[in-house]
Parts: structure tokens; sequence; C-alpha cells
């Protein structure tokens, strides 16, 4: 099941990505704006961020494979509107469909994981949230494999080779929708879970107010949250700024890119593991610390081989927080309402976090990338701190125990 729901997260993933570097093709075929295709994109993440809680809470009142199911299936359709849009409003369309099966089926994934490895959920987190990592490897390939399709490529066949020129852009989003149904058929033909459906209460309110009820709680949010808004901001103008405040070439701005994801697929599953056998907070914060670190090296940097160091190290501080935070969420929330309790929290960070590309277009507009990398920095400092005095305090609680 853990194989089956990675490969359902790293095809989604995958099909997510290839949007980017696609998106001035697409721009073109379809005679969009640049205006037009960012309102696309926002639509896409608005309905998967308004989707989260709803999607988890119901997992919890019927059952995971009630929305795992039908998520995998909006998906497959999907990407295929996506991929035969033929005019900018079939392409929203397509993206309003990619948000809506994508937050249907990334609460309930995680939380039937969390059922499955109650001893090991931060391995197996790890292990499903690299997903995110193969796929953008996966689509950074697939990219350059579209937009070279009018290029000689040695090896591949001419067929091939005609087809891919013949179908532009297009090309990718059919063998993603294939793979994505596959997927499903390997979840329905390895589900165990019964399919229920009936009267179900949201209760957001009470969720809201149990999330946010004690100290420790709140300080989790408001620590992730300022992740979020870090990584929303840095991931989205990595390649511009390689590009432009560094001046490195396209190509090299792009692997820069991609060496994000490649240090990802190693990390996540170790950060889980340790994780496990460690306290989770503490795991936490020497990743948020190495990435506050490697945040100023990066702005510091003058040559080529320091800059990859920093991308690297930056990229093993923050790829560390994502199974952590799940797991920290899905420890503290009660059985019957797991699904729930992450939705919620995710779709706060998600919308913290689709703030972060704005706060640092603005700033590097007005006062260039250092000041705006610096206030990320802040904030990756700011939640260390939170969650470093959550550990002490913890630790100091344990020490005093009774018999202790």
């Amino acid at each position: 099941m853990l194989g089956t729901l990675l490969l359902g997260w790293a095809v989604l993933q995958c099909g997510r990505f290839i949007l980017s570097p696609l998106l001035p093709a697409i721009i073109d075929d379809l005679s969009l704006t640049a205006a037009t295709a960012g309102l696309a994109l926002t639509a896409f993440q608005a309905v998967y961020a308004v989707t989260q809680y709803p999607s988890g809470r119901l997992s919890d009142e019927w059952s995971r494979a009630t929305l795992l199911l039908p998520g995998l299936g909006v998906l497959v359709v999907a990407f295929v509107a996506i991929g035969a849009a033929p005019t900018y409003l079939a392409f929203v369309g397509g993206a309003v469909l990619l948000g809506l099966g994508k937050g249907v089926y990334v609460v309930p994934s995680r939380a039937l994981l969390s059922d499955l490895f109650v001893e090991r959920r931060g391995r197996a987190l790890g292990v499903y949230t690299a997903g995110t990592d193969v796929g953008g490897l996966a689509a950074a390939g697939l990219a350059a494999l579209v937009l070279a399709a009018s290029l000689p490529l040695v090896g591949l066949p001419a067929g091939w080779h005609a087809a891919l020129e013949a179908a532009g852009w297009r090309s990718p989003f059919l063998p993603i929708a294939g793979l994505l149904a596959l997927a499903a058929l390997l979840y329905a033909a390895w589900n165990r879970e019964p399919f229920r459906r009936g009267p179900a209460s949201l209760e957001l309110g009470t969720t809201v107010r149990r999330l946010a009820t004690t100290r420790e709680q709140r300080e989790v949010l408001a620590a992730y949250a300022l992740f979020y808004f870090m990584v929303g901001g840095w991931i989205n103008f990595l390649p511009t700024y390689l590009a432009t405040a560094k001046g490195a070439p396209e190509s090299l701005a792009s692997a820069g890119f991609a060496l994000v994801f490649l240090t990802g697929i190693c990390t996540k599953p170790a950060a889980g593991w340790l994780s496990d056998r460690f306290p989770r907070r503490a795991v936490s914060v020497t990743g948020l610390l190495l990435a506050t670190a490697a945040l100023a090296g990066v702005v510091l940097a003058s040559s080529v081989p320091v800059l990859a160091v920093c991308v690297v190290a930056l990229a093993l501080g923050y790829k560390t927080q994502f199974p952590i935070v799940d797991a920290i969420l899905l420890d503290a929330a009660p059985e019957a309402n797991m699904g729930g309790d992450l939705g919620a929290a995710r779709a706060l960070f998600l919308g913290v976090g689709s703030l972060g590309p704005a706060y640092v277009g603005v700033t590097a507009s007005t006062l260039g990338y250092g000041v705006a990398f610096a206030g990320l920095a802040g904030c990756l400092l700011v939640a260390a701190g939170i969650i470093g005095r959550q550990h002490r305090r913890r630790r100091s609680a344990a020490s005093a125990a009774p018999g202790d």
C-alpha cells in the first residue's frame, strides 16, 4: 500500500511540476498572457488548499478508501483535460480538477499511512513525501525532452521524435494520466477498507478549537506556518535567483533546481527514520538551523562550487521537515480525527505558504534578493527557536517525572 500511494503521489507531483517549465509553450499555444496563466495556477492552488480539511475529515467519518479512489479518478480526468484543452477555459477547468483531485488525495493518503505504520510513522511518511522529489526530477527530465523535441536526440526513434514534436507541450499528460489510472487499479486491488458514505459533519469549529487549545499546538502551527512561508518564497524563485542575482547560465540554474529534488529523495526517508529513533523536535530543529545557515551561505556565495554546496545544505535542512511536520501533527491528533486535524493544519500551512512568493517578488524588486532571503532566514530561525523551546520543555518534563 505504501508503494501504491507513493506511485500515485510521485506521478501526481510530476504532472504538477511539469506545468512550470511548459508554461511558456502553453501560453503561446492557447494565446494566453502571463496574467491569465497565473490566474489558472492560482485557481489550482486555491482549490487545493480549501479541499485539505474536508477531505481529511470525511476520510475520518467514512473511510480513507472512500476518498482515495475517487481522488485518483479525478486526477486522471484532470490530466487528460489539461493535455486536451483547446481553450483557456478548458485549461482552467483542468487546473481546478487538478487542485480538487490533489486535495482529495493528499490528506487521506497520509492518514492511511499513519494508520498502517504506527511505530514507523516517520519513516513511512519520509518515503511517501520523497515522492515529491522523485516527481520533480521526472518532471525536469520530461520537460527537457518535450522542449527539445525539435532537436535531433541521439537514440530517440524517428517515430517518437515526430510524435513528440507534433504533440508539443501536451505529450506528457496522457502518460501521466495512464500511470495514475494504474495506481488507482492497484489501490482498488489491494485495498481492504470498506467504501462508506452517509451523513457526515465537518465540525470545522471543533477541529480548529482543538488544534488551538494548547500552547504546544499553537506553537507548532505558528512555527511550521513560518516554515511553509519560507518554502513558498524560496523554491519558486530559486532558478530566477540563480540566473539573475548570481549570473548563472539557464542550464546551471535548472541544474540547481534539480539538485534540490535529488537531495530530497534521500533526505526525507532518512529524516523520517531519525524522527522515529530520536525526538522529532530535536531532528526538526537541527534541520531548521542547517537551512538557516545554508540560506545565508547561498546569498553570500560568490563561486559556483560554494553555491552548489549551500543549495544542497539548504535542501538537506528544509527537506528534513516535511515528514516530521506530518508526524508531529498525527502524533497529537485523536485517532478518530487524524485526517481532519492534518487537513486543517495543512490548509493553514498552504495558505500562509502561498504568500511567500508574493513577499519575495515584492521585496526583491524593491530591496533586492539579499534582503528578501534574509527575511526568509529569519522565519526559519524563529521556527527553530519555537520548536527548540518545545523540545527543552518536553525533556525537562520527562526528567522531572516521578520515578524517572
